[in-house]
């Protein structure tokens, strides 16, 4: 499958292991299970990119802890921007589809 960078959704259809492999891609560290179990399908690898790109934000907004003030108010606006992409991104896995998410698919396609 190719997956061009002006699309912002494609449509597929993908055996249930890769689709429960995409799914486990917004679930956190669990990004990583795809990228390293699954090198041969491009839709897995896609999802697990962007869910890697969550997962690092998620990371480095706890990090930002430590910054009086600002800190604190980065890490609430990054805990709901990862939810409503990770919600976004488990949306399109169960309609089998590869939704470029805004700025994450991006970031994702740069990896």
């Amino acid at each position: 499958m190719n997956l061009p960078n002006t699309s912002w959704m494609l449509k597929s259809s993908h055996s249930t292991r890769s689709r429960v492999l995409s799914l486990l891609s917004y679930l956190g560290v669990l990004c990583l299970v795809p990228l390293i179990f699954n090198k041969d399908d491009e839709y897995v690898h896609f999802h697990a990119r962007q869910g890697l790109v969550l997962w690092i934000w998620g990371v480095l907004a706890i990090f930002s802890l430590h910054i009086p003030v600002v800190g604190a108010f980065f890490f609430s606006f990054s805990v709901l921007a990862i939810a409503l992409f990770a919600v976004i991104g488990i949306i399109s896995v169960l309609l089998t589809r590869a939704w470029r998410l805004p700025v994450v698919g991006m970031v994702a396609g740069k990896l």
